[in-house]
């Protein structure tokens, strides 16, 4: 594992859009875009290559097909507030996959457990044969 330093994040590369938040909000619903669309490219950002190909690889319904992150923020009332979660959410985001995965040691088991996993198998069926029907021979 080496020692990289965090993936950080450029404020130019990132691309706002206010919308109209869903939900009910009284009176001033209809007038106020607080709601923030953040809008991140990943193949055009100055992100390392393997930043890029991880966050490509990842399983998340907010990456599109076209490699573009595109996160909703529309939990606080003010427009500032919304930008700023959206901006941390995307640096959690980048945090997650700047940590590489320890890699997973294949292991044996021991010769004890082998012999208790067998030990309980054969006692078990001895159990479930006893259920059986009795016979009136």
């Amino acid at each position: 594992m080496s020692a990289r330093a965090k993936p950080v994040l450029v404020p130019d590369e990132v691309e706002f859009s206010a919308i109209r938040a869903q939900g009910a909000g009284g009176q001033n619903v209809n007038k106020v875009s607080s709601a923030v669309h953040l809008r991140y490219d990943i193949r055009a950002s100055s992100l390392a290559d393997v930043y890029k190909e991880r966050l490509l690889a990842l399983p998340d319904q907010r990456i599109t097909k076209d490699g573009v992150v595109v996160i909703k923020a529309q939990q606080y009332r003010t427009q500032e507030q919304n930008k700023a979660d959206a901006l941390l959410r995307l640096q959690e985001l980048l945090d997650q996959v700047a940590s590489t995965p320890k890699r997973r040691v294949a292991t044996r088991p021991t010769r004890g457990s082998q012999q208790r996993r067998l030990e309980g198998k054969t006692s078990r069926g001895k159990v479930k044969a006893l259920r059986g029907k009795v016979g009136l021979d």
